[in-house]
């Protein structure tokens, strides 16, 4: 069986899939200082350092904070930007960079 897809059908497709906003979110770990933190999402976000510190607490004590809210391949670029920051050199057992996700926000397709 042929399924027939149309050139409307498919910008439609591809406008509803841009119209779709994603959170970029920072996961808790016990294994960054606070110090890491602020300077990474300074460096990533261009925080103040007021926006660092509160997204460094709300991370550290509810275990997730939500950064920035964006279409898909800028959330998975800033994903990948936080994947990529390495160790924090203040913890000597720090292993690796800090773990975040790319999740869909609250439908904004309409």
């Amino acid at each position: 069986m042929t399924t027939t897809v149309t050139y409307l059908q498919i910008k439609n497709r591809t406008k509803k899939d841009k119209s779709k906003l994603f959170h970029v979110v920072l996961l808790n770990d016990d294994h960054h200082s606070y110090d890491y933190v602020i300077e990474m999402l300074q460096k990533i976000f261009y925080f103040t350092t007021e926006q660092a510190y509160k997204h460094a607490v709300e991370v550290d004590f509810i275990g997730r904070t939500v950064l920035i809210t964006c279409h898909r391949q800028e959330a998975e670029f800033s994903r990948d930007q936080i994947h990529a920051c390495g160790s924090d050199p203040r913890i000597p057992s720090c292993q690796g960079s800090m773990s975040a996700l790319v999740e869909p926000a609250a439908d904004t397709a309409g």
